[in-house]
């Protein structure tokens, strides 16, 4: 089944970045991304720069994909959730609703106890987010919606007339 690519408003995108953004203060990350499973960055929050988000979305989703077929090798659906220790940087990752990647990369100001919780939290309010999203796209909203805001005035603006 091919999954199509989430379609969002900016209400919708404003609220995933401020639990993300609340979850960078409230695990005391470094930073926090949301990636989708195709490996396109959502949204990011925290210490991002010197970070090649493109690259870390991308290889985070082959990263999931690949333990996915290893816990399908040993009888398990999937492995929600990674984690990669580092000699100074810790990253976890989990899938929430089976749609989306969370990363949180830590130092030792926080502890991997403290992420879990936090994330667990943050993936709720996530998970509720996106399947409000999936929701209306089932539905078919984007499709008619979409051509509705536009209207002539955005077209002449656009042609410079």
């Amino acid at each position: 089944m091919v999954q199509s690519s989430l379609v969002m408003y900016e209400d919708e995108f404003r609220e995933i970045e401020e639990i993300i953004s609340r979850l960078v203060m409230e695990a005391n990350a470094k930073s926090v991304y949301l990636v989708d499973k195709d490996g396109q960055l959502i949204a990011s929050s925290g210490e991002t720069h010197g970070i090649d988000s493109t690259s870390l979305a991308s290889l985070t989703a082959g990263n999931i994909a690949a333990t996915g077929g290893l816990a399908k090798l040993i009888g398990e659906k999937e492995f929600s959730i990674l984690f990669h220790e580092g000699e100074k940087d810790n990253i976890h990752i989990s899938l929430v609703g089976q749609r989306v990647i969370l990363v949180v990369i830590f130092d030792d100001r926080s502890s991997l106890g403290l992420v879990r919780l936090r994330v667990r939290k943050a993936s709720d309010r996530l998970n509720d987010c996106i399947q409000r999203i999936l929701k209306r796209m089932e539905k078919g909203a984007v499709k008619e919606n979409l051509f509705e805001e536009i209207t002539d005035e955005d077209i002449d603006n656009l042609f410079g007339q």
